[in-house]
Parts: C-alpha cells; structure tokens; sequence
C-alpha cells in the first residue's frame, strides 16, 4: 500500500480546516497507509546556533530524522494549515525546519540543490478568516510550500480551501467548507 503523510498544523479542537481535512482523508484512507504528525503543543525547537552547530557536528534528534524520513519516502503528503497572519501557524515553520535536513530531504549535485523526497503531490488544505484567495500576494502561505516543494523534490501542489469565513454567517460558512470538501474529494479521484 502506498504511504501518505499529513501534516497536521491546526491549532484549535474545532479547528475548520480539520473539517475540510477529515472527510478527505476519510477517502484517502481507503487507497493510503496514513501517518499523521500533528504539530498542536509539539513545542519543536526553532532552528538557531545551537540546533546548526549540531547539525554541523553530525548530531540531529532521531525524532526529527525519523519524521524527515517519513516524508521523504512518502508517496503523498497532506498538510492542514489555517491561514494565520498572512501565512501558516509558526509550529509549521519550524516542523519543516526540523526536518529539512541535508541528505534525507534534499541534498545537493555541486552546483545546485536537488530533492530527495518521492511525492508526486501534494495537498494542501486551509481556511482562511478573511477574503484573500490562493495565490493572492497577500497569501503567504503556498508560495513557501511551492518552495519548499522545490527545494525537497516535491511534485504538483493542489490547494483545497476555503476563505473569508470570519465574515459570513455559520450557513456561509457551512456552505463553502462543504464545497471545499467536494473540491478536495473530487482531488482524491486522481490524489
């Protein structure tokens, strides 16, 4: 069976996303051994002087090379991200800090970076308070997954979302996480 990984950086129980999110992955469960990191209260260390100059004398926490691992060698990945000041909670940041290490995720060829991860795609699933769109400037968020996708060897993104929920009645809202629900499950079709 092929291998998803998600990425689980929503912060609230009753979290949106996590409604749009659940659904999907109740499809993907059906062709998909799934392995969640949920990032809420994980309390990861940014990554500054101290985590570098291990890093540089070949230490990193198995814990980190494990997950790094687990994405590298995913088929599928699957991250769930409110839209927060204008990109993605900062647990999110330093998770993909973490786990971007040198010759599990990438590597290099002498003149430039190469990926190291499989995923052919890549979904990525939010909710967004206000009415800016992907691929708005103002949306922080997909342009650094698309890098970071780059940078790892990551194939096609694909952004299920739903916005401008902090200014609609609960049915708006209802009404467009049903429809970013649909979206993502008629993504699954072909995920």
């Amino acid at each position: 069976m092929k291998k998803l990984v998600v990425i689980d950086a929503c912060m609230r129980p009753e979290s949106r996303t996590k409604r749009i999110l659940a659904p999907i992955l109740e499809s993907l469960e059906k062709r998909y051994e799934i392995e969640t990191f949920s990032l809420n209260d994980k309390g990861y260390p940014a990554v500054g002087e101290k985590i570098l100059r291990e890093r540089a004398d070949g230490y990193v926490p198995e814990e980190f090379v494990r997950m790094a691992r687990a994405v590298a060698e995913a088929d599928r990945i699957a991250i769930a991200a409110p839209f927060w000041d204008m990109s993605f909670p900062s647990a999110l940041k330093v998770f993909f800090e973490n786990i971007s290490l040198f010759n599990v995720t990438f590597a290099d060829n002498g003149s430039r970076c190469v990926g190291l991860c499989r995923a052919e795609k890549v979904m990525y699933v939010t909710t967004r308070g206000m009415d800016i769109a992907t691929g708005d400037p103002l949306e922080q968020a997909t342009p650094y997954i698309k890098a970071l996708s780059w940078l790892w060897g990551l194939g096609e993104l694909h952004v299920v979302s739903a916005q401008n929920l902090d200014y609609s009645t609960p049915e708006q809202v209802d009404a467009k996480i049903a429809a970013a629900v649909a979206e993502g499950l008629k993504l699954c079709e072909e995920f």
